[in-house]
């Protein structure tokens, strides 16, 4: 897996962060090496899926992994665990092979931690639904083929009234793609639903209980992004090292401290990633290394700008993991959850 990121995709981030776009293919070129479906079927293996999201940190562009992560790591994971046969045919397996592009599409333009107050509305019609409303900030929300949507299918508010739809791209859906720090060869995309017909059998899991389908992958996804600040944290490290040999003592202290904190939160993700693979309650190891590995992504490019100056693979790397304590719960979030695991 690193010698297929290292040799066919960091040659190209110059490229595809310039051209704000990276071309489908890649999907293809994953799909040909069976790594887009790695957890599902009668040989799924979670531990090669973290080891592909750990070293696709080593491609030189957040945006590229990101594009992969949200096709692999939230995307798909709903279809494959809620999903009768025929709606796994449908979407997928057509989205292991590379021939179809998800999207979760969760987020809305008033609404962003609490997911309870999403106002995309369902309303029942003679065999399906009609939605109408908006999402943002949704990876793949250009390229997507199809998008798993958290939308309102009753009138009261909360909680139970959250179902999930898988829409099509089609009629009534649009997409336009949004300027960023960050994330450039993303193409995360603003969506708009209008009159959107969705057929019954779109409906994923049971009506009203989409919350419990949003949280059901949380611990994935955090352990993804994890696992993803631990790669770029160590590649960042490697290709820093040889450059700032020689420079000093204080230099000396400095990479030791992030390559101490590096290996920690390796350390904190990995011992979370046993216990999620064991079956256990790991929310309390799990929201520890997601609020951990961020910030200290984050501060360790930022770190290696500051000594090595400028620098446009640092450069994107600081602006890359600014998301990090954003991204899959906040900052605040995490230390809300963790704070009431503590008994607090």
């Amino acid at each position: 897996m690193r010698a297929f990121v290292e040799d066919e995709l960091r040659p190209h981030a110059h490229e595809w962060e310039a051209a704000r776009w990276f071309p489908d293919e890649v999907f293809g070129r994953l799909a040909e090496r069976g790594w887009l479906g790695l957890k599902y079927g009668a040989e799924a293996d979670w531990v090669a899926d973290a080891v592909l999201c750990e070293e696709l940190a080593r491609c030189g562009s957040g945006g590229v992994a990101a594009g992969i992560g949200a096709h692999t790591g939230i995307a798909t994971p709903p279809i494959w665990r809620f999903g009768t046969p025929e709606q796994h045919e449908r979407w997928l397996e057509p989205a292991v092979r590379g021939e179809k592009i998800g999207a979760l599409a969760i987020t809305e333009p008033d609404t962003g931690s609490d997911v309870a107050a999403t106002r995309t509305r369902a309303r029942r019609v003679d065999g399906g639904w009609l939605v109408n409303g908006a999402k943002t900030y949704i990876t793949n929300g250009v390229r997507a083929d199809f998008y798993v949507t958290a939308v309102r299918t009753r009138e009261e508010a909360g909680h139970g009234s959250l179902s999930f739809l898988v829409l099509e791209r089609g009629d009534g859906i649009s997409a336009a793609p949004l300027e960023k720090l960050g994330w450039h060869a993303s193409d995360t995309a603003e969506l708009a639903f209008e009159d959107v017909f969705v057929p019954d059998e779109h409906l994923l899991g049971e009506e009203g209980r989409g919350f419990y389908l949003i949280v059901a992958n949380f611990q994935w996804e955090r352990l993804l992004m994890a696992l993803g600040a631990v790669g770029a944290m160590r590649a960042a490290l490697e290709r820093a090292i040889p450059r700032l040999d020689g420079r000093g003592q204080a230099v000396r202290h400095r990479v030791a401290a992030l390559a101490t904190a590096t290996e920690a939160g390796a350390a904190l993700t990995y011992q979370a990633l046993r216990r999620f693979l064991d079956g256990e309650d790991a929310v309390r190891e799990v929201t520890m290394a997601k609020l951990f590995t961020q910030r200290a992504c984050f501060g360790l490019q930022d770190a290696l700008l500051g000594l090595l100056g400028p620098d446009p693979d640092l450069e994107r790397a600081a602006r890359d993991a600014r998301l990090g304590p954003i991204g899959g719960g906040t900052d605040e979030i995490m230390k809300e959850i963790l704070g009431r695991s503590l008994g607090l």
